[in-house]
């Protein structure tokens, strides 16, 4: 059995891909001391589709590596494309620095990536007027499609309660302000009118990506 075929209709290649003089693409045995050279890197070639393939599965891709994906799905549109685990809130982050993607690929192509199964946690802190004086509190995002995007605050012991759930994702400032929200009702926190609240905000409370962005599809927050 080769080595990029280690189950039945399932295969493992990297993105990249060489052509043989025959024009078929490259496939070597290859040991399994040199297995991860093989899956993550020391290739060099083309983007290329893989005939008969319905799902691809990306894992592990960084953020130059993107416009890699995106010639995938030009190449087999009919093909489903998994985004595994890739931490595409850190990868936008990135793009439009030097050396990095345009930030218009967040525009024509990461924007209609649908999240299927997304989990994110934050961590806070807010200075309140009795002792202890701060006050650590953390809540996560949370989304099984079809479901909604919930807002869930921690209250210690691996427990979540859910704050309040939005058909569409709601930017990092306001999942903030719905688990202060949440606080305020439980009376931890006060609530301390809209000008204190602006000031401990400030004017900006989105990421560049979450602006609404005339080229980007809404595809990515629903």
């Amino acid at each position: 059995m080769q080595n990029n075929k280690p189950y039945p209709n399932l295969q493992i290649n990297s993105l990249l891909r060489k052509e043989d003089s025959e024009g078929e693409s490259e496939t070597k045995e290859r040991g399994q001391l040199n297995f991860f050279q093989f899956l993550f890197g020391g290739n060099s070639g083309t983007v290329q589709k893989i005939d008969g393939v319905q799902m691809y599965i990306i894992i592990v891709a960084s953020a130059q590596e993107l416009p890699d994906v995106e010639k995938l799905s030009e190449l087999d549109p009919d093909a489903v494309i998994v985004f595994f685990n890739l931490k595409l809130d850190v990868l936008r982050g990135d793009l439009g620095a030097p050396a990095f993607p345009g930030k218009d690929l967040q525009d024509r192509f990461l924007s209609r990536v649908k999240p299927a199964y997304y989990l994110r946690t934050r961590q806070y802190s807010r200075s309140i007027p009795t002792p202890p004086f701060i006050l650590n509190y953390q809540g996560c995002l949370f989304r099984s499609y079809p479901g909604q995007y919930q807002t869930l605050l921690d209250v210690g012991d691996g427990q979540y309660r859910r704050v309040k759930g939005n058909d569409i994702r709601p930017a990092l400032g306001e999942f903030k302000e719905e688990l202060n929200a949440a606080l305020i009702i439980d009376g931890l926190i006060q609530d301390e009118g809209k000008t204190m609240n602006f000031l401990r905000t400030g004017y900006k409370t989105t990421t560049w990506w979450e602006e609404e962005r005339e080229d980007a599809s809404m595809g990515w927050r629903t």
